[in-house]
This record gives C-alpha cells, sequence and structure tokens, in this order.
C-alpha cells in the first residue's frame, strides 16, 4: 500500500471508528476475518490447488472453501487448522499488543 493510501486509509478510520470502543473492536474483527480470508486464499495458490482440490485434501466442500476466502465470512478456527494441516502447515494464533491509535484532527 502505498504511503497517500495508507494516510488516506488512516483519515478514514479517525473519521468513522474515532475513540469509540465499539466500534475499534468492530474494526479489529473485520481486520481478523479480511487477513484468515487472505490466509486461506494464500496458503491455497502457493500450494497450487482450485478450492475444489483444497476441499478434497481437507475433506470438506468447495463451497466451504469459498466461504473461507470470503472477507464477510466468520469463519471457524477448526476448519483454518485442518486447512493448514493439509497444507502441512501449523496455525499460530498470537495475541500481539495494541498500538495506541494516533489520531489526526483537522486544525
Amino acid at each position: 500500500m502505498t504511503a497517500k493510501k495508507k494516510e488516506g486509509l488512516d483519515q478514514l478510520i479517525d473519521k468513522f471508528v474515532g475513540d469509540d470502543p465499539e466500534r475499534q473492536t468492530m474494526l479489529d474483527e473485520e481486520v481478523v476475518n479480511v487477513e484468515a480470508a487472505q490466509l486461506v486464499y494464500d496458503l491455497r495458490t502457493k500450494a497450487g490447488l482450485s478450492q475444489r482440490e483444497l476441499a478434497k485434501k481437507v475433506g470438506t466442500t468447495a463451497s466451504v472453501i469459498c466461504r473461507m476466502e470470503q472477507a464477510d465470512y466468520e469463519g471457524s478456527l477448526p476448519m483454518l487448522r485442518r486447512i493448514a494441516g493439509a497444507l502441512n502447515r501449523r496455525l499460530e494464533l498470537r495475541a500481539v499488543p495494541i498500538k495506541p491509535r494516533i489520531t489526526r484532527r483537522a486544525r
């Protein structure tokens, strides 16, 4: 992401999320959903598999894999583990410190 796009994204987050803890929690949850979907997609494509081929390795259907790759799907941790295992990977879950958000206010 370019610096200009990142700055624009930060401004949007400041405008719509601000210091509201409830909205920040919602944003954090959506970021995790996007990252999980991207992880499944990246693992699958790096392995050179179609959704149907990955589904067969995991023991599920292609539609489940398709849903897991959608950012708005709130996937399950057990399914992520199965996908990782089918691709000879170990899933690691981390909790990282929350960095204080720097808010920029218009002058």
